[in-house]
């Protein structure tokens, strides 16, 4: 499958182009030029299947053409390995909490699942150059960018902070794994963070040096994969009303 630019300028890319890259050479978002229609047994049966199956389902929709079904499954499994129950509040009202991933944040998902995709591709090309994620944050992004991508072989993380406008918890979560993980303290707000991401995106020079790939909320592979809550809910929601029938 290719990828298009929202933009519509930047030539069509292959899905592993479009998640190295982060943001298409026109500043464009990659999305899929075709998304796989489910099928209404899928909807019919969903209470059924676990929230597992039911991501695996969805991500093949997206991604299935261009990852090996066991690899896509392997990905999605070891991306949800906590879950994202709907819960009662009152009469007719539930809330679906998201703050059951290793940082506490709904992002943990798509960062975790964009981790993993990412090592699938380098592993498939030996003696690969190593990738470098930069990602500006003003606390969720940032912990969960980091603890999805920490020890992931080939991928190095830069997270870019504004000093003293994160809580002391979530800078606590990024800049104090080590290992592939570098946290840089800016003196300065978050969009001064993220115009030096995006400067370095834009950068020729340096990305004829390095690899440079961006895990903000602008990379297919992050936002994508956060569609699987909805399913979820709807699948626990349906079983709900089985239940009251």
């Amino acid at each position: 499958m290719k990828y298009y630019s929202t933009n519509q300028v930047a030539p069509h890319a292959t899905l592993e182009e479009a998640v190295v890259r982060g943001l298409a050479p026109d500043k464009g978002l990659y999305m899929p030029e075709i998304i796989k229609q489910l099928p209404k047994d899928f909807f019919d049966h969903i209470e059924t299947l676990s929230f597992q199956e039911i991501a695996y389902r969805v991500a093949d929709a997206f991604f299935g053409d261009d990852v090996e079904p066991d690899a896509l499954r392997q990905i999605v499994y070891d991306t949800l390995a906590f879950d994202a129950p709907v819960v009662k509040v009152e009469d007719n009202i539930y809330s679906l909490e998201l703050f059951h991933g290793p940082t506490l944040a709904f992002k943990d998902v798509g960062a975790r699942f964009m981790a993993r995709l990412l090592q699938h591709f380098i592993k498939k090309e030996a003696g690969g150059q190593t990738v470098n994620v930069l990602v500006a944050t003003s606390g969720d992004t940032g912990s969960a960018v980091a603890n999805g991508f920490l020890g992931v072989d080939g991928i190095h993380v830069y997270v870019l902070y504004p000093k003293g406008k994160v809580s002391k918890i979530q800078e606590c979560q990024f800049t104090t794994l080590g290992q592939n993980i570098t946290a840089i303290e800016i003196d300065g707000v978050f969009d001064d963070c993220q115009a030096l991401v995006k400067s370095a995106f834009m950068d020729e020079e340096l990305n004829r040096h390095i690899k440079l790939t961006s895990a903000n909320s602008i990379n297919v592979a992050r936002f994508l994969p956060q569609a699987f809550y909805y399913f979820y809910a709807y699948a626990q929601l349906k079983k709900l009303g089985r239940q009251h029938e």
